[in-house]
């Protein structure tokens, strides 16, 4: 087991307080993937994040391996740890069941998520089951006192009415319990701004914290925000535009994109932030420096020479 981290957090420049961080990943499929992951998180646990957390496959489908990887991130890796849990396949029983188990297993933390149906399937909530995100809230909240998460959408979501729809829901996963909100990922600061206010606006007074894709891969980018209801700028396709074979550039391009990003949030007084790493270090690595993150002196950052996707 890897000794705890100290906090490494750096108050800003403008001194509204210090930024905080978290990373997401996803469970790996094989060995050389479960590596891939280890490494990427022993790149970024020196620079203190607030927690870090494992996604579900769609379905459900990658609920044990989401377990393996939470309990050995929080116990070997010695970093707070948050596991994705949804409702999709199970009854109530079942999840309520699981949530125990990561009780048990001392995991405190937990995203709650209505959750996506298999590929072409449409979402059908289980018969003796949460029917959304806003029950499955509640239910955990009688299972143990967890600090939960849910997601929030500024854009759309694929399956919403309209976005006051997306709004009233997000009003319904807080009221039910949910200490947090992280958002889908987003391309413009602006847009995640205008959702802010309207979200304080209707009295969601719980920290929402932006969503961060660093892009390396556009068009892998482009499936994933078609998929999820987010936006593509017109610039952010030409600034990879003739990039696909040309991976060192790309990186550069990607950290400088998504480091403007966060920066102009930052001025806005945005000081937490949550990146989707897809189970690498390197892009994100950079923004966190970017951004005034440091390891502590007492930790040293191995050179793992990733290789660019």
């Amino acid at each position: 087991m890897m000794p705890p981290i100290q906090d490494s957090r750096v108050f800003s420049s403008n001194g509204m307080g210090p930024l905080s961080v978290s990373f997401e990943f996803f469970p790996p499929k094989s060995e050389a993937m479960a590596e891939q992951l280890w490494r990427a998180m022993e790149r970024l646990r020196p620079l203190g994040p607030d927690f870090v957390s494992v996604t579900y496959g769609a379905g459900g489908s990658t609920r044990q391996r989401t377990h393996d990887t939470v309990v050995r991130i929080q116990g070997e890796g010695g970093l707070p740890c948050a596991a994705h849990l949804t409702c999709v396949g199970a009854d109530r029983a079942e999840v309520d069941g699981i949530a125990q188990d990561y009780w048990n297993e001392g995991i405190r933390h937990l995203v709650a998520l209505r959750g996506d149906a298999p590929e072409g399937e449409e979402y059908q909530p289980h018969p003796d089951g949460y029917a959304n995100a806003a029950e499955l809230v509640a239910g955990l909240r009688d299972v143990a006192d967890f600090e939960i998460s849910v997601a929030a959408y500024p854009e759309l979501h694929p399956n919403s009415p309209s976005s006051q729809a997306d709004l009233d829901n997000l009003k319904r996963k807080i009221d039910a319990g949910a200490n947090r909100a992280i958002t889908q990922f987003f391309f413009d600061a602006d847009i995640y701004l205008r959702f802010l206010e309207r979200a304080r606006a209707a009295g969601i007074w719980v920290p929402i914290v932006p969503g961060i894709l660093p892009v390396s891969n556009f068009v892998q980018a482009s499936n994933f925000a078609k998929s999820c209801g987010a936006s593509m700028p017109t610039w952010m396709a030409h600034l990879f535009e003739g990039l696909e074979n040309d991976p060192e550039t790309r990186q550069m391009v990607a950290v400088t994109t998504a480091a403007e990003q966060c920066r102009k949030l930052q001025t806005a007084g945005v000081m937490d932030f949550h990146f989707y790493t897809l189970n690498r270090a390197d892009l994100t690595y950079a923004i966190c420096h970017i951004l005034g993150l440091r390891p502590q002196s007492g930790d040293k950052i191995s050179d793992l020479g990733e290789t660019p996707a």
